[in-house]
């Protein structure tokens, strides 16, 4: 039996992404294919997608949605990690904010910025992971990255503790939101507990607890066509659903839109069969999510 579609787990504290996908693996089986859309911290919990089958071929759609995280962070202290599971160092003297500096420290923080990775993470460094040469002890700089923090909202603060609700883009680091905003105050700040709420339209409210049996992983797969419902559809014949799966472009009423440029094509049938894309006033397809 094959399996394709998109399971959303709520990864629980202390698993990585890693160990969601290997128990994935035990479910649907260890020829399946099977990715995440976007890591977890070990610390975090919260919406974790994973892709099955077919469904693999849409992860970087997914990864490309905004998010929405949950963040308790602690100020007058610092972390190796910018969290709780790095060495906590206290700072010196460390006073609190009062709430018009903690607003225009959060404040300084929203729009496009460029935001540097934690120490601790995958990102590069002349090829190699951050986080095996911060293990090693070993000195190196990280790039700024350009990333968009849409909102960031206060919902709690006594000091030293402070909750906030963070909208964001792609590749933004929640600890380094954390580590910025202690910084700017002048007292230091880690994340204390993290939570994903949401990537995209897909929520925690519909996420499954990891300790699922098969049957139940399998009743609650979604089609993978839920990773493109926002892309305009493209109805196309059987044959020229064929021409498209065997990767040949099509002439199409759809390319000459202007106001989008990506499609999922839709057969007779209505079952999504592959991504296109609008080029020169034809469809090319650029994913295909079954065979021709």
């Amino acid at each position: 039996m094959t399996f394709d579609g998109i399971l959303v787990i709520d990864k629980p504290s202390g698993a990585t992404s890693r160990d969601v996908v290997n128990r994935a693996l035990r479910w649907f089986g260890r020829r399946t294919p099977i990715g995440h859309a976007g890591t977890l911290d070990p610390l975090a919990t919260g919406v974790l997608v994973l892709c099955v089958g077919s469904a693999t071929r849409l992860i970087e759609y997914i990864q490309q949605m905004p998010k929405t995280y949950q963040a308790r962070i602690v100020l007058g202290a610092t972390s190796d990690t910018d969290d709780a599971n790095g060495t906590i160092t206290p700072t010196l003297n460390a006073t609190s904010p009062t709430r018009i500096q903690l607003d225009l420290a959060l404040g300084a923080l929203v729009g496009t910025i460029e935001q540097v990775p934690p120490a601790f993470s995958a990102a590069k460094v002349t090829g190699r992971r951050a986080y095996d040469l911060a293990r090693q002890g070993k000195a190196f700089e990280l790039k700024p990255r350009t990333v968009t923090i849409h909102s960031i909202d206060v919902i709690g603060f006594a000091y030293p503790e402070l909750e906030i609700v963070v909208r964001c883009g792609k590749g933004t680091y929640i600890r380094s939101i954390a580590r910025d905003l202690g910084r700017s105050l002048g007292c230091g700040g880690h994340i204390a507990t993290l939570r994903r709420r949401t990537i995209g339209w897909f929520t925690e409210t519909e996420a499954t607890a990891i300790d699922i049996d098969s049957a139940t992983a399998c009743e609650r797969l979604v089609p993978a066509w839920h990773a493109i419902q926002d892309f305009p559809p493209a109805i196309v014949s059987d044959d020229e659903a064929t021409m498209l799966l065997e990767g040949r472009r099509i002439t199409h009423s759809a390319a000459l839109r202007t106001d989008a440029d990506l499609f999922a094509v839709v057969n007779n049938a209505g079952n999504t069969v592959a991504v296109v894309k609008a080029i020169e006033g034809m469809l090319q397809p650029i994913k295909v999510l079954v065979r021709a």
